[in-house]
């Protein structure tokens, strides 16, 4: 947290606390988030037994982490944009569109990758 005082190793601790509470938060409310670790742990054996190189199992299991990437921003945007204010606005609905358009297009990254490589 910013300001907070907390410097060097304490800084590192408390930073990891503060991910590992969003990771947490994200599994208990957020469905999507829940499939995609799974699809995760099933994908990391997958990708170790189907890529061919270093550089393959790499692409694979990191097409899914950048998944989950843009899952947990795209979770924290709609957090942001619904602890504004429950009212409709252009804005709000934008950036969530916006949010969900990423998440889309990291689905597309994944399943591209996947299919190049397998097949």
């Amino acid at each position: 947290m910013a300001g907070s005082g907390n410097t060097g190793l304490t800084r590192l601790i408390k930073a990891g606390q503060y991910s590992w509470q969003g990771i947490k938060a994200a599994y208990q409310h957020e469905e999507a988030f829940r499939q995609e670790v799974w699809v995760l742990i099933i994908a990391i054996p997958l990708a170790i037994w189907l890529g061919e190189s270093g550089l393959e199992k790499a692409l694979l299991i990191g097409s899914i982490l950048l998944l989950l990437i843009v899952e947990l921003l795209n979770s924290a945007v709609e957090a942001v944009v619904d602890r504004i204010g429950s009212e409709r606005h252009e804005l709000a609905g934008r950036a969530k569109d916006m949010g969900s358009a990423a998440v889309t297009v990291a689905i597309i990254n994944t399943l591209i990758i996947w299919l190049l490589i397998v097949f």
